[in-house]
């Protein structure tokens, strides 16, 4: 049996939504270990000028605590 638990991040880049969420990978697994998945709950952009200046995406994130 394993448990796994799931947080909430939100993530931003100025070059894409992939980006973005590459990120939310990146900052999680300074502190987190064994990551299973991302999933993107919300999508969205900052406009500056009428271009988009900032995605953001507002991430759960599920890993894994513990296996037996």
């Amino acid at each position: 049996m394993s448990v796994l638990k799931v947080i909430e991040i939100l993530g931003n880049s100025t070059v894409s939504f992939e980006d973005a969420v590459q990120n939310v990978i990146n900052e999680v697994s300074k502190t987190v270990n064994d990551v299973k998945s991302v999933y993107i709950k919300d999508m969205q952009v900052s406009v500056k000028n009428n271009k988009i200046s900032e995605y953001r995406v507002n991430a759960k994130v599920t890993f894994g605590i513990l296996s037996a």
